[in-house]
């Protein structure tokens, strides 16, 4: 029998197991099966959590630490990569992450970008003029006026006093001032990485859609929208452009709108530039299988989320695509149709999502052997199946 080629490539399991980890994990289970087979791993993100990480494996790039501000002014020790002589990748989750801080009403709007315009100061520092900007895991709905007031930007009030940080400061917004804007910015090339298309404002927007995981409290929703929309009235009067309706604005509480506003940026998808750089295309040559997964797979995985990515990729190619995950909505339909053969869920015994996290260095060795006999079973139907 011919010894086969497995490409693991599994964004992160959140809270759980990094992208590494989960193809480390998965692979002890395949070679219950396979053991001789060729497994290659890659990780791989989609512009939120492990994006730094994925690249800077793949492209032999150096990791950067950095102290700066974080959502609420507490110094906070930040990571971003390096990479190809003159390009960073940053997460802004990093500096202005959800994980760095409590979820309620007051923080929610106070949360400032402030730290990731830090970063990439930094970056325009160190010389680079190629930069990269993940916007998954925000803490923040500041419109990324913070991000552009750590790069020389002036907020004011009526009054020409400077706003206060966050969503509520936008509130007493009169006008912008860019006397002071790091002109860096109109030299480097700034993309923003993102897997949502969300506008800034209305039924769609920043604060309307993922203001209430930061802490908003639903019933403030319609009013700070209406924050958001005097930013963006301010926004187009400043550079004479709509950035409101711009698909990812919304993004990363509406940092999407600042980086095209005050860098210039422009918005790709997360899941393809990550599969560009880490250069997956040529990982897939000679591949049998390839094993992907994420933590939760839903219908919304088949917009723009990492595995269903990777799934299209491979597909084009012919191979048969297996989906490991720690939990899947009844319906996946969608995700089906995407190019994922299969999904296999991680849980097999009634648990809680606190024990599932726990379990995993047993749990997704299973889910790789489960796997591993199922592309052994597929493999040995076409070869019965022949006349």
């Amino acid at each position: 029998m011919h010894e086969p080629s497995i490409l693991i490539a599994s964004d992160s399991f959140k809270g759980s197991a990094s992208s590494f980890r989960v193809a480390e994990l998965i692979e002890r289970g395949i070679r219950r099966v396979l053991p001789r087979a060729c497994v290659k791993r890659l990780a791989i993100a989609d512009g939120g959590e492990g994006t730094v990480d994925a690249v800077i494996a793949a492209r032999s790039g150096e990791i950067r630490e950095v102290d700066v501000l974080g959502p609420l002014g507490d110094p906070v020790r930040a990571r971003y990569g390096l990479f190809d002589r003159g390009c960073a990748i940053i997460e802004m989750a990093e500096a202005a992450g959800i994980t760095l801080m409590e979820q309620n009403r007051a923080n929610a709007l106070l949360a400032s970008s402030y730290g990731t315009g830090q970063l990439i100061g930094d970056a325009l520092d160190a010389g680079v003029r190629h930069i990269y900007v993940g916007l998954g895991g925000s803490a923040t709905s500041d419109g990324g006026c913070g991000m552009a007031k750590a790069l020389g930007a002036r907020f004011l009030n009526a009054s020409g006093e400077d706003v206060g940080p966050g969503l509520a400061g936008l509130r007493d917004l009169a006008r912008i001032d860019l006397a002071g804007l790091d002109p860096r910015l109109a030299d480097a090339e700034i993309v923003a990485i993102t897997d949502v298309t969300n506008p800034l404002t209305g039924p769609s927007g920043a604060v309307t859609i993922y203001g209430p995981q930061k802490g908003i409290d639903v019933r403030d929703v319609g009013v700070a929208d209406s924050w958001m929309r005097s930013y963006a009235r301010v926004l187009e009067a400043v550079y004479r452009r709509d950035v409101d309706t711009v698909p990812g604005a919304g993004a990363a509480g509406g940092l999407g709108a600042a980086l095209t506003a005050f860098c210039g940026a422009r918005i790709e998808r997360g899941i393809e530039f990550v599969l560009d750089a880490i250069h997956i295309d040529e990982a897939l040559d000679g591949v049998d299988l390839v094993i992907t997964g994420e933590g939760h797979m839903d219908a919304q995985s088949a917009f723009g989320k990492a595995p269903v990515g990777v799934a299209r990729r491979a597909k084009a190619r012919g191979i048969p695509v297996v989906a490991v995950v720690g939990g899947r909505a009844e319906d996946l339909g969608e995700v089906y149709e995407s190019g994922i053969d299969l999904v296999i869920p991680t849980v097999i015994r009634p648990s809680t999502l606190e024990e599932c996290m726990e379990d995993a260095v047993t749990l997704l060795p299973i889910a790789g052997e489960s796997a591993a006999r199922a592309f052994f079973l597929g493999t040995r139907a076409r070869r019965v199946s022949r006349p």
